[in-house]
């Protein structure tokens, strides 16, 4: 993390950690991936890129992914409520987040392939056009996570509801930027016990 801003622009992140893991039927969030906590490789990604302050959402009893994230330089707010879904957890963050900052990249705790470069590229795509709404990878011609949301947007962010995350109210903004990026991590979830099994085993 290089705690510089990027072309003028003051960019946080989110990583949303409260999630129930209802399909992968334990706390997928601290399942070891090549010996390392989902959510903790995740949130190397975010530290090596531009993003700066972080801060992770957790639900009511979020100490197991705290200790996932133990010793790394993070803050940490509450979704009192994670059962209503994303939006709850967007909500928070964005209520958390520095109201100064001019946009923060949302990022997703079970995608362990993002990288840096793509918050990177997010972060000079907003700071090349600072009159965005959002800024959005695509890979290989599809839409991906995460999405960077300028601050003029948090408020139809924070108004959303449901098991859902900013794609209803960005989809056909002209404000909203597609970012090309080289990084298939970016269509990666792990949210089964199927999907990370199959993930472990093309790594060995």
């Amino acid at each position: 993390m290089s705690g510089e801003p990027s072309g003028g622009v003051r960019v946080g992140a989110l990583i949303l950690a409260a999630g129930l893991s209802r399909r992968m039927g334990r706390d997928k969030l601290s399942a070891p991936v090549g010996g390392v906590p989902l959510v903790r490789r995740v949130a190397q990604a975010v530290l090596a890129s531009r993003a700066d302050p972080i801060l992770v959402v957790t639900g009511p009893d979020g100490e197991v992914v705290r200790s996932a994230l133990a010793g790394m330089p993070l803050g940490f707010c509450v979704n009192p409520a994670p059962e209503r879904g994303l939006s709850g957890s967007l909500a928070a963050g964005l209520e958390a987040a520095d109201p100064s900052l001019d946009g923060i990249i949302v990022c997703l705790g079970d995608m362990p392939d993002v990288s840096a470069h793509t918050l990177d590229a997010l972060v000079a795509a907003l700071a090349a056009e600072p009159s965005l709404a959002a800024c959005i990878p695509v890979q290989a011609g599809r839409r991906g996570n995460p999405v960077l949301l300028a601050r003029r947007i948090w408020p139809d962010a924070r108004a959303l509801t449901g098991d859902a995350g900013a794609r209803r109210i960005l989809n056909g903004r002209e404000d909203a930027r597609e970012v090309p990026v080289d990084d298939p991590g970016i269509h990666l979830d792990l949210d089964t016990p199927d999907a990370l099994a199959a993930y472990e085993a093309e790594r060995r």
